[in-house]
């Protein structure tokens, strides 16, 4: 049952739980899926501003407290009631042009938001914390696939809140011995594949969705910004990695933590890419429609390729992807989006 101020926990307080911020949206949720596969008990923490309620209440069944994480109160007295061995922390906003237009709207919330919560864990004892990073970190790429040594300058807000965050936890480290992982993932995408879990933004403005929403008749056509790359068909190379396998990694850096692993930080995704135009093309293999393209003018900073290296993320988590195919990431989230909005 959700609750929104009383911490009356339907688990055992014996055992552990895992606190995952952000739970009721699109990786927090598949995250506390894979962490409940795996064993793990649960609690969600969600302001709910674009997570959903009932994919919490309906589909994962835990415990969900309606909050926010700069709401400092309410964090000392969640983990004065809660046994959290460790954090996920997913609440962040994630839209880069947002980002551009409404800075402080991020540095208030990725940033101040996350030291909020971190100042709390220190405060309780809770040192185990795992952060939801960006490729955007590194901005531009000199080179690709990216690896971590990559040198990191965001150009956007968005980007640079991020890279603040894991500035910020190295400092907590040295001062405080806070262990993180950081995960600088790529392109998330897919949905669950038994189609319990999926992505619902709104406004929505990750290509894969936009795609299908627009086979689905909800869209009138799909915006391909700038045809005239340096790549194969024109269009802009992506990595994209399914949820699921993000979620898994989450999983696996919350047990390298717990296993007194030290902080380190790991991309990923696929290392290899797709162009926007094969995206478009397997997806109308997958619906069997014809998607309505538009093509438009580049968007300034959209780098020609972004294609991740997860090598140190095999190495030393024993992460690997599960569904690194086109057809799979697009077959669930279609399956997805058809139950979501058909």
């Amino acid at each position: 049952m959700s609750q929104a101020v009383s911490f009356q926990a339907v688990r055992s307080q014996d055992r552990p739980a895992v606190l995952v911020t952000g739970g009721a949206g699109y990786i927090g949720s598949h995250a506390v899926l894979a962490l409940q596969q795996a064993g793990f008990e649960v609690v969600v923490l969600d302001n709910l501003s674009y997570g959903h309620r009932e994919l919490v209440d309906n589909e994962l069944k835990v415990e969900l407290i309606v909050g926010d994480t700069s709401d400092r109160p309410l964090l000392d007295r969640l983990f004065a009631s809660q046994n959290i061995a460790a954090v996920m922390h997913f609440a962040a906003f994630i839209n880069v042009g947002e980002s551009v237009s409404d800075p402080g709207k991020y540095y208030r919330n990725n940033v101040l938001g996350t030291l909020t919560l971190l100042e709390a864990m220190v405060a309780a004892n809770v040192k185990k914390f795992v952060f939801s990073s960006t490729c955007a970190t590194y901005g531009v790429p000199q080179a690709v696939p990216i690896a971590e040594d990559h040198p990191q300058s965001p150009i956007n807000p968005y980007g640079m809140s991020k890279l603040m965050v894991e500035q910020i936890l190295a400092d907590f480290d040295v001062a405080y011995g806070l262990k993180s992982v950081c995960f600088r993932y790529f392109n998330a995408s897919g949905a669950d594949p038994l189609g319990r879990l999926g992505e619902d933004h709104s406004p929505e403005t990750h290509l894969i969705p936009l795609i299908l929403l627009t086979a689905m008749g909800k869209r009138d056509s799909i915006s391909v910004f700038g045809t005239d790359y340096p790549t194969p068909d024109g269009t802009c190379i992506r990595d994209y990695v399914h949820v699921s396998d993000l979620a898994n990694a989450h999983v696996l850096g919350v047990k390298y933590l717990l296993e007194n692993g030290e902080s380190n930080a790991f991309n990923l995704g696929n290392g290899n890419g797709f162009s926007v135009q094969e995206v478009i093309d397997a997806a109308q293999q997958v619906t069997g429609r014809t998607i309505k393209v538009v093509a438009c003018d580049r968007r300034p900073g959209d780098p020609p390729a972004l294609v991740g290296s997860s090598a140190k993320a095999q190495k030393t988590l024993g992460w690997q992807s599960q569904y690194a195919d086109l057809e799979s990431i697009l077959t669930h989230a279609w399956n997805w989006h058809q139950k979501r909005h058909g």
